[in-house]
């Protein structure tokens, strides 16, 4: 494990973004998966507590349910399953920033402690709509907790990379300072778990892009990353670049460590399933 700081990480995705590389960063929920995702070559991984649940065979919303404290589940699994086996891949912990067991500003000096290169904001606002998102945002729940907690990162020198799901939440995130911002367009689609509803490929490329003009008056050096809804595959991604190639990169978990195993599995067993016995020889 490298323990890298805000500087250095940055200077290695903008040093990535400047070669016209693409920035490739993917979510573990094991440590049999960071192994596997360092080794394809990721230049970022993030530990989310949907991950687990994911890994465990349950949808990624898993993540937003009360199945277990998420701050304590993200911190658990990166220390004691993740850091412990990768060798120079930045990890990313997710913060519940409404969290209401936690002094936020204690916890992300304890996610640092622990070998952690940044922050991330999940379980996160962004994701719930209607009466209850309102609620929440008049309830000191809200999505402004999200941003402050990047605010409270910046003054500790923490990198922070940041889901968005609005033009308005991506301004919110570029005022307070986020370093990495991820346009999030919703669960990814496929797989035995997967959501079979999600916006198209164009019109995913749309909102990002409305998602880094918003952002872009605040910090015109931000970098963006987008994530989910219809981006499942490598032929997602290219097609999707077609639509938005000012975009620097992608994240993936469903797409990165839940699809690729439920087929690897599932066409292995078959595998075996399809080996017949020989008559024995004489």
């Amino acid at each position: 494990m490298v323990a890298y700081t805000r500087e250095q990480l940055l200077k290695r995705l903008q040093d990535k973004r400047a070669k016209g590389e693409l920035i490739i960063a993917a979510g573990a929920g094991s440590g049999l998966s960071a192994k596997s995702i360092e080794a394809g070559g990721a230049d970022m991984l993030l530990v989310f507590n949907s991950g687990k649940y994911r890994m465990d065979g349950h949808g990624s919303l898993s993540g937003w349910f009360a199945f277990g404290n998420a701050n304590d589940v993200a911190l658990s699994m990166g220390k004691n399953q993740v850091l412990p086996v990768v060798k120079e891949i930045p990890v990313i912990c997710s913060c519940f920033a409404q969290d209401a067991t936690k002094v936020i500003d204690y916890h992300l000096d304890e996610v640092i402690k622990n070998g952690f290169a940044g922050i991330n904001n999940f379980p996160t606002m962004g994701m719930v709509d209607g009466n209850f998102r309102q609620q929440c945002e008049l309830t000191n729940l809200g999505f402004y907790r999200e941003a402050e907690m990047v605010r409270i990162a910046k003054t500790k020198g923490i990198f922070t990379m940041v889901y968005v799901f609005t033009p308005e939440e991506s301004a919110m995130m570029a005022e307070a300072g986020a370093d990495c911002i991820i346009s999030h367009v919703g669960l990814t689609v496929g797989g035995m778990i997967g959501t079979t509803k999600s916006l198209t490929i164009e019109e995913s490329a749309d909102l990002t892009r409305n998602i880094m003009e918003a952002g872009k008056k605040f910090n015109s050096d931000i970098i963006w990353l987008a994530h989910g809804g219809p981006l499942a595959t490598p032929s997602d991604l290219e097609e999707f670049v077609k639509f938005l190639p000012e975009i620097d990169g992608f994240v993936g978990a469903s797409s990165m460590e839940r699809i690729p195993t439920e087929e690897a599995i599932i066409a292995t067993v078959k595998e075996f399933k399809a080996v017949k016995k020989s008559k024995r020889m004489l």
